[in-house]
Formats: C-alpha cells, sequence, structure tokens
C-alpha cells in the first residue's frame, strides 16, 4: 500500500525498553514501513534489527524543543550518525524561532545537514503561520532534505490536525523541492491520509501497526 512505504514508524517513549524498540523494527519489517524513528540510545539496536532491510534508521535529536546547545547538538548527531542512523529528524531552536534568530537557527543547522539527511522539526504548532514561512525557508536553506511538523508535546492536539495540514501547504509553498513530514497526534488511516492529501510525503506515527492491519 503506497501509504504505507511513507510511515516513520516512530517509538519515542523514554520509558521504551530494548524489546519494545525491537518489536516496533519488528511490525515496520513486516508493513514495509519507511524508516523507523528512536531516540540517541536506540539507534544501534534498530540498526542490527533492520540491517539489510532498506528501512531507514531515524533519531530524534534535542526533543522537544531544539534549546541544548549548538555542540552539544552536534555532539548528538555524530553519535547517532556512528551508531547507524540514516536519517536525522533534529528540532529546530524553537526559542530561538520564537525571539525571531532566524541567523542562529541557519548557523546552527547548516553543519547538522552537511553531516547526514537531515529532517528538521519545526514545531509547527507552537508557530504563526508567518513563522512557519520563515522557518521553512531557513530551513531549506540550511541544507536540510525535509521540513517537519512537529514531534513529542505538539500543541495541536489530533481534532486540530486540519490546521496542522494547513501548515503543510505553508511549508511547501516556503520550501518547494523539499519532501515534507507530517507528525505529532497522527493516530488513524484517516489522519495518515488527510496527511497525505495536502501534501506530506511522509507521516510520522506510533500508530503505525494500527494503520497497517487496517490496509491490510
Amino acid at each position: 500500500m503506497e501509504i504505507l512505504n511513507k510511515i516513520d514508524h516512530t517509538n519515542i517513549k523514554e520509558e521504551a525498553s530494548k524489546e519494545d524498540i525491537i518489536r516496533t523494527c519488528q511490525e515496520a519489517k513486516k508493513y514495509g514501513f519507511r524508516g523507523v524513528c528512536v531516540r540517541t540510545k536506540w539507534v544501534k539496536t534498530a540498526q542490527k534489527e533492520l540491517a539489510g532491510s532498506g528501512i531507514k534508521v531515524v533519531c530524534l535529536i534535542d526533543s522537544p524543543i531544539g534549546d541544548s546547545s549548538h555542540a552539544k547538538r552536534l555532539e548528538m548527531v555524530k553519535k547517532a550518525i556512528k551508531d547507524g542512523a540514516d536519517d536525522i529528524d533534529i528540532v529546530m531552536s524553537l526559542p530561538d524561532a520564537k525571539h525571531g534568530k532566524w541567523g542562529n537557527i541557519l548557523k546552527d543547522l547548516k553543519p547538522v545537514c552537511k553531516l547526514k539527511d537531515t529532517k528538521v522539526i519545526i514545531g509547527s504548532g507552537y508557530l504563526t503561520d508567518d513563522e512557519v514561512v520563515q522557518a521553512s525557508k531557513v530551513v531549506k536553506e540550511a541544507g536540510a532534505i525535509c521540513v517537519k511538523t512537529a514531534t513529542e508535546k505538539d500543541p495541536l492536539e489530533n481534532s486540530e490536525l486540519a490546521e496542522k495540514a494547513k501548515h503543510l501547504k505553508l511549508m511547501r509553498q516556503a520550501a518547494p523541492g523539499l519532501l515534507i513530514k507530517a507528525s505529532g497526534n497522527v493516530k488513524s488511516l484517516a489522519d495518515a491520509q488527510m496527511m497525505v492529501e495536502m501534501g506530506a510525503d511522509i507521516i510520522g506515527t506510533s500508530s503505525g501497526a494500527t494503520i497497517a492491519k487496517i490496509l491490510k
């Protein structure tokens, strides 16, 4: 099913065990998902479990608001790459965004984007429409492959996915040529379909197996 190969099957729970991560990877292989998104400490486990499958290991960096120092962020990215990450999903500095420090954000992201395929999470639920547009432009200038809506603790609830769908349009217009990833409270097949219809190339969800069972 076309929608399944757009899914980054996500397990970023702080309490996740090694067995939980292995199960997430097994589900990704069973259903043919695009990737598996995990925290830094589980990249090695995911890489081992997914080896030879063609499914990407995606590492979430500096969630939820991207407020670590630039040096610390680079350190986290380099460790993820060393451990086998194929994609880096890094949160843009939301404090800098809310203070209009776009130059700082660009300076921070450029070195990261040079290291590995990078998807930048702009935290669209925290931003005004104008900030979504500006953030997307900066992400493209930084050299990322993708601009992503959100991650954990996004203030937009599942009932507000229509607002997130509007953000996808803004992101596409502001950063033509980049992939668009919709994530955060995408819980059902209908949610995922809405995101794809509104322009998402990739869907980030922890409900991938639930969605796949309906389609299968």
